[in-house]
């Protein structure tokens, strides 16, 4: 029986609709090779949604959204929009929209080092090889949303900025939940992160984080961390960790701190999601951690594998495709292995390719995969 799928496709800024191409590809060739059926449609968000339709996300942008099975987003931003649009219309603005309106509490970030790309890391490779983290953060929540915020002019004539750190109960327990049972599928072990030495939202994120632990995940081996040290075994020792888990403002910084110890920011995907509803669907958005790099964008030089590795995201926790998933993260293992490289990843004696060879790459290597089950069948 076949599975019909309905993704929504964000190319974005910069290099982002380069990097979607190829995505669509292999989506053609599951499409004709495989017992899914995937359909596509595609919009503006970001800049481009800013050029068209003079808002950085639209409402029917919006509702198509949330209709998909996932959304895959490529990347938004650039130096055209720099400074040129209010702050709630840069095109920054609709990532965060998006999130908020489809409900994606849970940014889940990947740090994972290929073998093949061991010596790419900025740390030694007894340090990193084998290197498989899952960082889990708290989107919608924390310092980036609490009220009051603000800019205001003091009576001395000062300027002052605040922002406030802000979670309640519910909003600990549900990223509780999804990292506990992220590492139940890992090795049952979670990492929570805060300051609770300092900061009283800290406190009870803690105490939440142990409640929630010892009523229902017992069987998880918990241990809590404060932030800063967290951010220092991440460079001293990375592989003592398994799954992270922390809110938005430490979130953002670990993760990308943990995606640097993988060597390029070209090779790592993310997923963001929503809660289950009573159907167990949830809203889901997929992209790379890369940016839109506007330097390079339409010269065929982008490195498309970490949309590509966004798509298998989505595969395995949006369409429950599994294998399919596994198929799909094996060719990129096994195009690296080839030592074909785009040139953020270049090696010495290799020569780069583009962004449209890497994703024949993959694709030729999923039909090695494919033809080799056949034969031992």
């Amino acid at each position: 029986m076949t599975n019909t799928y309905n993704l929504l496709l964000l190319p974005g800024d910069g290099i982002g609709p380069e990097a979607m191409q190829e995505v669509k590809k292999i989506i053609t060739w599951l499409n004709d090779n495989s017992a899914i059926t995937i359909e596509t449609e595609e919009d503006f968000i970001g800049g481009s949604a800013y050029d068209a339709y003079g808002t950085p996300l639209s409402d029917h942008t919006i509702t198509k959204a949330k209709a998909a099975d996932a959304v895959i987003l490529g990347a938004v931003g650039g130096p055209k929009w720099d400074g040129k649009t209010a702050y709630d219309l840069r095109p920054e603005a609709g990532l965060l929209k998006i999130r908020k309106e489809l409900g994606l509490f849970a940014n889940l970030r990947p740090a994972i080092v290929f073998d093949a790309l061991v010596d790419a890391s900025s740390l030694k490779p007894e340090l990193v090889k084998g290197l498989d983290i899952l960082i889990v953060r708290e989107l919608t929540g924390g310092v980036y949303f609490g009220e009051p915020r603000g800019i205001e002019t003091l009576p001395n004539g000062e300027r002052k900025g605040y922002n406030t750190q802000v979670y309640t109960t519910s909003e600990i327990i549900r990223i509780g939940e999804a990292a506990f049972d992220m590492a139940k599928k890992r090795g049952s072990f979670v990492t929570s992160c805060e300051k609770a030495n300092v900061m009283e939202s800290g406190v009870l994120w803690r105490e939440e984080m142990t409640k929630l632990h010892s009523e229902k995940y017992s069987d998880i081996r918990l241990e809590h961390m404060y932030a800063d040290n967290c951010a220092m075994q991440l460079c001293r020792a990375p592989k003592q960790f398994d799954v992270i888990v922390t809110d938005n403002l430490f979130g953002d910084i670990l993760s990308d701190e943990a995606a640097m110890l993988t060597g390029s920011l070209g090779m790592l995907p993310s997923a963001s999601l929503g809660a289950e509803d009573e159907s167990g669907k949830r809203h889901a958005l997929y992209e790379p951690v890369h940016g839109s790099a506007p330097d390079i964008a339409g010269q065929n030089k982008a490195n498309p594998l970490a949309t590509i590795l966004s798509f298998a995201m989505a595969l395995r926790y949006s369409l429950n495709q599994g294998e399919i998933a596994d198929s799909l993260e094996n060719a990129v293992q096994d195009v690296l292995n080839n030592k074909i490289r785009t040139a953020d990843i270049i090696e010495a004696g290799i020569t780069p390719i583009g962004t449209s060879e890497m994703g024949d790459a993959v694709i030729k290597a999923l039909q090695n995969r494919l033809q080799s089950e056949k034969a031992a069948e």
